[in-house]
């Protein structure tokens, strides 16, 4: 079954008349991982935003939530991809809203511990039903078997990467 062709192809072709010399096959998956990603986070943001939250926000609390206990500050930077300022300027903002509590880690007190309030988990109980029904109907172009064979073949590209 031949496909439409879409925006990368389009953009591959236009490269490959510029540059006939440059092997562009990457731009096949590259692209397209980049593209969808940008337009599912844009489609997702939405819900997200309607419980006042933003997405670095949203997956802060839900590693938080998910987790169940205690981290500090920087095991969160390695759970959420995020440097550390960002980190830091997210926590205070959380702090500030109730939704999360930063205590002194006991054992050493130059280290700070972070776990979700009750309220923070009431928010993310209510909001990740329906970030993952908003996913859900954003996939519902997709069969059983092309999901199963993008998530696995996506795994496979973030084991590459990440290594």
């Amino acid at each position: 079954m031949k496909r439409t062709p879409d925006l990368i192809d389009a953009a591959r072709s236009q490269w490959a008349d510029l540059h006939p010399d440059v092997d562009t096959t990457s731009i096949d998956v590259i692209g397209r991982v980049l593209r969808a990603a940008a337009v599912l986070r844009r489609r997702l943001d939405v819900t997200i935003a309607e419980a006042g939250l933003n997405r670095a926000e949203f997956d802060l609390l839900c590693a938080l939530r998910r987790g169940g206990v205690a981290v500090t500050p920087g095991r969160l930077n390695e759970i959420t991809v995020a440097s550390g300022a960002a980190t830091t300027k997210r926590l205070r903002e959380l702090t500030e809203r109730g939704l999360l509590e930063r205590t002194t880690d006991q054992r050493d007190r130059r280290s700070a511990r972070v776990r979700i309030t009750a309220a923070g988990e009431e928010l993310i109980d209510e909001v990740f039903p329906q970030v993952m029904a908003a996913e859900q109907a954003l996939l519902s172009g997709l069969t059983a078997r092309q999901r199963e064979s993008l998530a696995g073949g996506l795994a496979d590209l973030l084991h590459a990467v990440e290594g």
